[in-house]
């Protein structure tokens, strides 16, 4: 970085808190501030955010994070957020119309089923690298547009605007001076054309979507304009945005075909990296945009789990058994074996590669001699073993693109602090996990794209030098266990699927 400029923030918009964290020179985290989001639940499987709490949630963290810095001492804004969480508004006013949708809401399940009836999802998928599901942004917007009284008229006239977290960020950030989205969020709204990364007229048509309410479509390190004055203290650029995995896809220095990152936040999310060539899955996976900068495009398969860390909130928020998340790995430590007990978290229908909405989770295989340390240890072994769903998966379709086996998974995200949960993983998937020392990822892709866009970094191999292990987990557990612990999960799983 440059003297003047020796800061980049990052803003790192989740589903359940909003987060600004300030790296220095040597992209080291040195102030963050975060606060958490409330979510409501307005009908079962729904789930919703208030837009506006968002925006403020996150303008007061950039505020915290960057105090006593000058405005001037911050190079550029890179901005990562939970993706396909829908937002529709008042391109004059900037108002809402509905609260966003968020991603896990599975309102639209009965639209996505009727339209795989059809036959539809052979062409979806061909477009937009994505399955019918109502996880994407597509559905949720179809629904805004229908279901909020005078909506689908005014989107006709162009009085609306629609967009992902980032869009709206960047629109309430510039002022409403910027309407726009990078390759990476624009590929989850499963509208996009994902060979040509442009919006796709017969998706637009399938889910009558008005182009005139879309966000432009840029690269995840370029220009989105610059914050307004009043909100920072002056204009600072905002020049890196990528969807929350695609960050840390980027933060893992993931840069070469075969690399493979796992984050663990509220879902879990393990992509590979697979070059330049949009590619296809063959196993019930997501294909996707990973990033496009310096004029290089990658593409990524993707297995997206909607529950990881929510099992760890849901064992604190509705059971009471642990006070914070940070507890649950002394308390996974006391447990039993239990090896016939498992915990299936399919709170909001269960993700790849089984896509089904109407599953609902389950506890199986308890006996009289279990308690809460059993079920702990069980809810962190069900996200080690969705793990393993998606790697099994993503091997396959790795083996018919000529990319070979994973050799280990860079995993990220809050619960790696976990040593225990880390050491099971790599025990149940049968990989070595490498954590690196920074396990915020997410936040520092957002702020690497931001640094590459200004000159900060190089290049990617400038970006790659930073990556740093911090633990390499070894597997310990024999196949044989575990492969056939795993054949109890799958048995498990479905007794879950009505």
């Amino acid at each position: 970085m440059t003297p003047e400029a020796p800061f980049l923030l990052a803003i790192d918009q989740g589903t359940t808190s909003s987060r600004a964290i300030l790296f220095d020179a040597a992209a080291k985290p040195v102030a963050s501030h975060a606060i958490e989001l409330k979510q409501f639940y307005p009908d079962n499987g729904w789930v919703e955010h208030d837009a506006d709490e968002i925006w403020q949630a996150t303008l007061a963290c950039c505020r915290v994070a960057a105090k006593g810095i000058a405005p001037s001492e911050i190079a550029a804004i890179g901005i990562t957020n939970q993706r396909e969480t829908t937002v529709l508004w008042d391109r004059k006013t900037g108002a809402p119309l509905h609260h966003a949708i968020v991603w896990q809401d599975r309102r639209t399940a009965e639209r996505c089923r009727v339209l795989k009836e059809q036959g539809r999802e052979a062409d979806v998928s061909a477009r937009t690298g994505l399955l019918l599901d109502p996880y994407f942004s597509a559905t949720k917007a179809e629904w805004l547009l229908d279901h909020v009284p005078g909506a689908r008229a005014r989107a006709e006239r162009g009085e609306l605007a629609f967009g992902t977290i980032d869009t709206w960020l960047i629109y309430r950030l510039t002022g409403g001076a910027v309407h726009a989205t990078d390759v990476t969020n624009a590929s989850r709204t499963m509208l996009l054309n994902l060979s040509s990364l442009a919006w796709d007229a017969q998706m637009l048509k399938l889910f009558n979507i008005p182009s005139a309410i879309l966000p432009d479509v840029r690269d995840s390190a370029g220009d989105f304009g610059t914050t307004k004055t009043d909100l920072l203290g002056a204009p600072i650029p905002i020049r890196g945005v990528a969807g929350d995995q695609q960050a840390a896809l980027f933060g893992q220095a993931c840069f070469k075909p075969g690399d493979v990152k796992s984050t663990y936040g509220t879902g879990c999310f393990a992509l590979v990296n697979t070059g330049s060539t949009a590619p296809k899955s063959a196993n019930r996976l997501l294909a996707t945009a990973g990033y496009r900068a310096k004029g290089q495009t990658a593409y990524a398969i993707e297995g997206s789990i909607f529950i990881a860390g929510a099992v760890v909130q849901w064992l604190r928020d509705a059971l009471g058994v642990i006070r914070n998340a940070g507890e649950i790995e002394a308390l996974a430590r006391t447990a039993k074996s239990a090896d016939g007990l498992y915990f299936v978290p399919a709170f909001t229908g269960l993700g790849a590669p089984y896509w089904d909405p109407n599953a609902r989770g389950a506890i199986l295989g308890l006996t009289r001699d279990m308690g809460v340390a059993e079920i702990a240890r069980a809810a962190l072994d069900a996200v080690c073993y969705q793990t393993r769903d998606l790697l099994d998966a993503m091997a396959r379709d790795m083996r018919a693109s000529g990319l070979g086996q994973p050799a280990a998974i860079k995993v990220d995200g809050g619960m790696v602090r976990n040593d225990w949960f880390c050491q099971r993983l790599a025990d149940l998937t049968g990989l070595p996990v490498e954590r690196p020392t920074v396990t915020e990822t997410t936040a520092l892709g957002a702020a690497y794209l931001a640094g590459l866009a200004t000159g900060v970094f190089r290049d990617f191999s400038d970006i790659a030098k930073g990556w740093a292990l911090e633990r390499r987990f070894e597997p310990e557990t024999s196949a044989a266990t575990r492969d056939g612990l795993y054949e109890g999960w799958t048995k498990a799983v479905g007794r879950v699927r009505i």
